[in-house]
């Protein structure tokens, strides 16, 4: 009966050695025959209006370029918390989107086309442009998919959104029409961020994306603008000004000074010059041996004429006059500030309260205009040398030197920006920033430090934000305007319907020209000749990401009920910049529109870069291929490494051009798991034995399992649940160790049938069920091999279609569990000192003593420990000092920058034993508070015994020290071989081996 049972194997050939790539293309290759994800979430009811939903929103990337670590590892996250949902019996929807609008897009199609400018693309035809664009858009849209497909990642590609379908556009002109309609939106002429090179104007927040600063080296000149005579004046005045832009200086129509500051004024051989008093150690060259004629605060000069510099707007006017500027300071140049008000936001609010109109000399290519006559269509940073020079022949340049500082770039061109009036729409972001801050308060953020830190202070001082741009390829501002002023007209369109009504003819296409081809006599001319004309704008894109909540579902116009029981999300996750970009946009247009959150719970994660902290390059191959890494490593690898490490509590990582890092997760997790499945396939198919699904064996062993299997469960949850998916993966890595390194180790024997049959099936049966339970367990986690072992254990059509473990009626075994714990720390920390001392575990040891507080459970568990270690005797003692006591460290190269002077007291105090530690972490020392990494405990051993670094399992974060006897020699047999001491659980413990 036996031979017969045997012959029958229960459980798949699992080979030893396995390959992951191809097991996982096997997986997916069945996912799509399948249609596994379709199930999933087909699977899971909605429940009555949506109750039963787990919203998340998928950030739309751009297709026009292939995707990069930043999206991988974004994606893994994206699936990760999805498929923890579905299992935890959510229905989670998950459908692709695309940015299609914007600089990206329309650079590509220059770029393409041959083409740069916006007189070269009118030039060109912006029909024929924008097809361009449209096509080019979507250029990697297969590749995409393939490599998404590849890492495992479920996502609804074939319901995919496009931020240029009509559907989509038209939500977003009924969000610009509602905001129009709140008084939200209005169109202004201010000095922005600009783009010579794009032709166009960028948000403040842009300038805040990644890349965008950069250390750039500029000119900084001081130059003497002569004061107009007034009486009592020692001669002609000069006051001195520094700029580090001298191409706005023929655009300068005042100056300004600080009118609480000390201004003083100098004489320098024969010369009369003038600047604040805390400037002059900064001229001490220029100005040695000068003598102070007069000091006196700021507003004495305020209102005083000067000659113009240069002659381009000589009658301005109320122009070349000193005003007061409460933005000047002292902490560089003159305390003097040249102003340009068409190239500086500070120089065109205090320019415009005087009366000052502003003049911007430079086109929309960042070329001085006409009116600039001696340097007409020259670039403006190309300008800055032949200003240079002739100031320098005028007399007017007092000094000449270089700055190095960060200056905001272009984010999609890289060249530097200039700040310029130009006209723009905005959203009143001022007018709501005091709900986007509470809203702020009920998001969960991961890291938590980003609600008040990073995006709560970039909200504290949110600007009205620049909704236009200069371009082609987008969604159009939706204005149109009478083109005669007599007959002042706006009309403002939020939907199709509306422009059809008014027009009178059909609209399938919102995109230029199209758009712009819609016009009509102006209704207010009773003259019947001025016509409505569209403004010649399309929105910012990121306008369009902001409005992606309901514009991907055609809100208001379709999906209405659908949306309004499934907004806020649930869940978003993208990297760290996004705080500038679309979790910024997302808040605005959420609160401004809906006065809601637009999320619940939201992932900042930080940014890979190569193992010398450099950004990871294509043209630098400074990091390994993904899709080699997929195919011979893994995509669970990849996933495991990218979602255990820092980098989703928004620190950066490391990854190293060979993937060493990655195949260490193969030997560190995936080898371990599949080892305990291959372990348990073989030896139940050589005994034909099919096991059961139950957590009720009484043996010792047995309940140990299945208790640090129940911690798991709940404890992986409970981290999910808190969005924290690196302390998830820890608690699997914990329970691996304890599984493989302990468990089934020590159970060996009982698969052999050694202690009977019985005994035997308990093995098998909690085995198999702890397997089973592990596999759903780490589903969201590592998709692939969770689903390969959940097959060949169950034969399930897949893991992702069961539920997440229910372990509430299982036994928790906490006791067992705690102590068992501190058996296995013992056992380790003795294993230690064996290789240590090079004492191979054939040489059997006299005894073994574990000494501390409340170490008496452990003796039941003396024969367990004897065998683990070989020796043949095993005791318990509870005084420690016996073998050693602790001492405090204190941490001095942390401490010493935050105590000062009272580090010499911490010392003493800590040299004198007048340190107390808390079960905080915490630790009083002579009064002062330390906290956790400021300080170490370090075991001082008795005398004659030697001391040796070991960290202990059950507190890792804490290296104590391993007090280590004299010299031991095989046939040398001492009284006291080693000993060692540490936390055992949460009271301290010593070890002694004795050799036998």
């Amino acid at each position: 009966m036996t031979t017969d049972r045997r012959k029958q194997k229960p459980y798949p050939d699992v080979p030893t050695q396995p390959d992951f790539p191809a097991i996982e293309r096997a997986i997916l290759a069945s996912w799509e025959t399948d249609g596994t994800f379709a199930e999933s979430v087909r699977f899971r009811p909605a429940g009555a209006g949506g109750s039963n939903e787990f919203v998340f929103y998928d950030g739309p990337p751009f297709a026009n370029g292939l995707p990069h670590y930043g999206h991988l590892l974004t994606g893994y996250v994206k699936d990760v918390v999805p498929r923890y949902q579905t299992m935890r019996g959510k229905r989670v929807e998950r459908r692709f989107g695309w940015d299609c609008h914007g600089l990206p897009a329309e650079l590509e199609a220059e770029k393409q086309l041959g083409i740069s400018g916006r007189k070269a693309i009118t030039g060109f035809g912006i029909a024929r442009f924008n097809a361009t664009c449209r096509s080019s858009v979507m250029k990697y849209t297969e590749e995409w998919r393939r490599y998404v497909t590849r890492q495992a990642r479920w996502v609804d590609f074939d319901r995919d959104y496009k931020t240029m379908d009509l559907s989509y556009m038209e939500s977003v002109l009924w969000a610009f029409k509602r905001l129009w309609d709140k008084g939200l939106v209005y169109e202004g002429f201010k000095v922005m961020p600009y783009s010579w090179a794009a032709e166009t104007p960028l948000s403040n927040f842009e300038t805040r994306l990644d890349n965008s600063y950069r250390v750039r080296q500029d000119p900084a000149l001081t130059v003497a603008f002569r004061l107009a005579p007034e009486a009592g004046d020692p001669g002609p005045i000069d006051v001195l000004a520094w700029t580090t832009t001298p191409w706005t200086l023929p655009s300068n129509l005042a100056l300004a000074v600080g009118p609480a500051l000390e201004y003083s004024l100098v004489r320098k051989d024969g010369r009369n010059l003038l600047l604040a008093s805390a400037a002059l150690p900064r001229y001490q060259k220029e100005l040695a041996g000068h003598e102070v004629l007069r000091s006196f605060a700021g507003r004495e000069l305020v209102g005083r004429g000067y000659e113009p510099l240069f002659p381009y707007f000589a009658g301005h006017p109320n122009a070349f006059v000193v005003l007061a500027g409460d933005f000047v300071s002292t902490e560089d140049g003159t305390g003097v500030v040249h102003m340009a008000p068409g190239f500086g936001e500070d120089d065109q609010r205090v320019c415009e309260q005087n009366d000052i109109a502003l003049v911007v000399p430079v086109d929309d290519s960042g070329r001085f205009t006409a009116e600039i006559t001696d340097w007409a269509g020259l670039n403006v940073f190309e300008a800055n040398k032949p200003i240079t020079d002739r100031l320098k022949d005028q007399g007017k340049l007092f000094k000449r030197a270089t700055v190095d500082h960060n200056y905001p770039h272009c984010w999609r061109t890289d060249q530097p920006l200039i700040y310029r009036a130009v006209n723009s729409w905005y959203v009143k972001v001022t007018d709501f920033k005091d709900r986007m801050l509470a809203h702020n308060r009920s998001i969960r953020w991961i890291p938590e430090r980003i609600k008040d830190g990073q995006f709560g202070k970039w909200l504290e001082n949110a600007r009205d934000w620049s909704i236009s741009r200069n371009r082609f390829w987008g969604t159009p501002i939706p204005v149109w305007r009478s083109d005669d002023p007599r007959y002042p007209r706006v009309d403002v369109y939020g939907s199709i319907a509306e422009l059809e009504r008014d027009f009178g003819t059909k609209v399938t296409d919102l995109h230029r020209p199209a758009i712009d081809e819609l016009v009509r006599k102006n209704p207010d001319d009773p003259s019947g000749k001025s016509t409505m004309r569209r403004v010649p704008e399309v929105l910012d894109c990121w306008f369009e990401s902001g409005s992606m909540p309901f514009a991907q579902i055609h809100y208001p116009f379709e999906n209405k009920d659908w949306f309004e029981h499934h907004f806020p999300a649930d869940f978003i996750v993208e990297y760290v910049a996004q705080t500038r970009g679309w979790f910024y946009t997302l808040v605005v247009l959420g609160t401004a529109l809906f006065d809601k959150p637009p999320f619940r719970n939201v992932i900042c994660h930080g940014v890979v870069l190569d193992a010398d902290g450099q950004k990871l390059s294509k043209k630098l191959r400074n990091y390994p291929d993904p899709e080699e890494v997929c195919e011979t490593i893994g995509a669970d690898a990849l996933r495991w490494f990218l979602m255990s490490s820092p980098i989703l509590m928004g620190g950066d990582l490391k990854i190293e051009k060979d993937g060493k890092s990655i195949h260490e997760v193969v030997r560190l997790v995936l080898n371990p798991i599949w080892n305990a499945y291959s372990f348990f396939t073989l030896y139940a198919n050589a005994d034909g034995y099919r096991a059961r699904f139950r957590a009720d064996s009484q043996r010792l062993l047995d309940r140990y399992l299945i208790g640090k299997t129940r911690e798991l469960v709940t404890g992986v949850q409970a981290a999910m649940d808190e969005y924290d998916v690196a302390l998830a993966c820890q608690r699997v890595t914990a329970f691996l160790d304890a599984m493989n390194n302990w468990y089934i180790r020590r159970s060996r024997t009982r698969f052999w049938g050694e202690q009977g049959e019985d005994d035997r099936n308990d093995a098998y049966d909690t085995l198999h069920t702890v397997l089973v339970t592990l596999s759903r367990t780490i589903a969201p986690l590592l998709p692939l091999i969770a689903d390969e072992v959940h097959r060949g254990l169950t034969g399930a059509r897949s893991v992702h279609l069961a539920d997440w473990p229910d372990v509430s009626d299982w036994p928790e075994h906490r006791e067992l569990r705690t102590t068992m714990d501190r058996v296995r720390d013992a056992c380790s920390a003795a294993l230690s000192l064996r290789e240590q001392k090079r004492l191979r575990i054939r040489l059997p040891l006299r005894s073994l003593t574990i000494a501390g507080a409340d170490t008496r459970p452990l003796a039941e568990f003396a024969e367990l420990i004897r065998d683990e270690l070989n020796v043949k005797d095993v005791a318990v003692a509870d005084d420690m000092a016996a073998y050693g006591g602790f001492q405090l460290v204190p941490n001095s190269p942390v401490l010493g920058k935050k105590l000062g002077a009272d580090m010499k007291t911490v010392m003493a105090a800590a040299r004198s034993g007048d340190w107390t530690v808390h079960s905080n972490g915490t630790a009083t020392v002579g009064g002062v508070v330390l906290e956790a990494g400021e300080f170490s405990l370090r075991l001082v051993p008795k005398d004659g015994v030697t001391s040796a670094a070991h960290a202990l399992r059950a507190h890792r974060d804490y290296v104590l020290d391993q007090v280590l006897g004299a010299r031991v020699d095989e046939g040398m047999p001492s009284a006291e071989a080693f000993r060692a001491a540490g936390k055992l659980g949460s009271e301290e413990a010593a070890l002694r081996l004795a050799k036998a």
